[in-house]
């Protein structure tokens, strides 16, 4: 009886062990619940960094700064339209334009008693009449584009619309070197004489510092913080656009032919690329071929299968007219 008495306390025992240790094993179960909500909430910035990274890659500013950076440094052949004749670029030079003008006149205006050391009233009006001239080559640019391109007529107004420009952009920048060399110079000091025209120049100077670091600002932002970006998020910013795929009647909208060569007298136009650049293959004769509102032509197959997906060039990003 000792012997069973014995074995029934020792298997007591060891139920009461065995019981001991379920119960214990069972916090450590609940903790590791408890463990998983902070890794919630930590996956939770990541993922409104993630949907702000879709959203700004899907942006139609976003995607218009990548048809700049392509247009300026892309090659000569397959550069498209221009994204700066475009109306909405037009429509913010204007309006940069205007408020310049508008600045510039009221200040004259109120300053008339003051009188600088150095001739600032003669680099406000140099700038000024910089300014007007701008004004009139956006509105020739304007309605150049309300003509047929084709026209001999028009390309020779094109080409002297250029050169206008740049020697208007070269007038701007050496009107920029002496505006900093006036205003920095301590010698031309002329805060404690004319303190609004000051407060001007160095407005406008600081403006115009602005837009020639334009294009530097542009490469730091696509190539180096873009990229960043991307790699973090692990989403390819560069094909934001992937779920906003053109309909049928849009694609079938686009000019279509078959591709003859230039050496051949046929009517149909011929593609300036040897090749498409979707697939990679060379233009046959009797390929069908389709061009794009930016002047790129590819496989009409391709693209068609392109298009959508992504209602945007392959080349120069460029969105379908919707």
């Amino acid at each position: 009886m000792d012997t069973v008495q014995s074995e029934s306390s020792s298997s007591n025992t060891s139920i009461t062990i065995s019981s001991s240790s379920s119960l214990c094993t069972t916090p450590p179960r609940s903790e590791s619940t408890h463990v998983t909500a902070p890794i919630v909430q930590e996956r939770l910035p990541t993922s409104f960094y993630l949907r702000l990274a879709m959203r700004v890659s899907r942006a139609r500013w976003f995607i218009f700064l990548r048809r700049v950076f392509h247009y300026q440094n892309g090659s000569r052949s397959d550069l498209g339209s221009n994204p700066f004749n475009s109306s909405t670029w037009m429509m913010s030079e204007l309006i940069a334009l205007f408020i310049q003008l508008t600045v510039i006149t009221f200040t004259l205006a109120i300053s008339k008693d003051e009188r600088p050391i150095w001739p600032v009233r003669l680099w406000i009006t140099g700038y000024d009449v910089g300014c007007l001239l701008s004004l009139m080559l956006l509105y020739g640019r304007f309605r150049q584009l309300d003509h047929d391109h084709g026209d001999i007529e028009q390309r020779h107004r094109g080409t002297e619309d250029n050169r206008c420009r740049t020697s208007l952009e070269l007038f701007f920048a050496i009107w920029f070197v002496i505006g900093n060399v006036w205003v920095f110079d301590s010698r031309f000091g002329s805060f404690n004489h004319a303190p609004t025209l000051h407060v001007l120049c160095v407005s406008l100077l600081a403006w115009n510092a602005l837009c020639y670091s334009f294009p530097f600002l542009l490469f730091m932002f696509l190539c180096c913080i873009v990229p960043l970006a991307s790699s973090l998020l692990g989403y390819n910013m560069n094909m934001g656009s992937s779920d906003r795929g053109a309909s049928d009647d849009e694609i079938f909208s686009l000019p279509s032919w078959k591709y003859k060569r230039i050496d051949d007298n046929a009517s149909a136009p011929a593609t300036d690329d040897p090749q498409c650049c979707i697939c990679l293959a060379k233009y046959k004769d009797k390929d069908e071929v389709r061009e794009l509102p930016c002047s790129h032509k590819f496989h009409l197959k391709c693209v068609d299968q392109w298009l959508r997906i992504i209602s945007c060039c392959p080349l120069c990003k460029q969105d379908l007219p919707r």
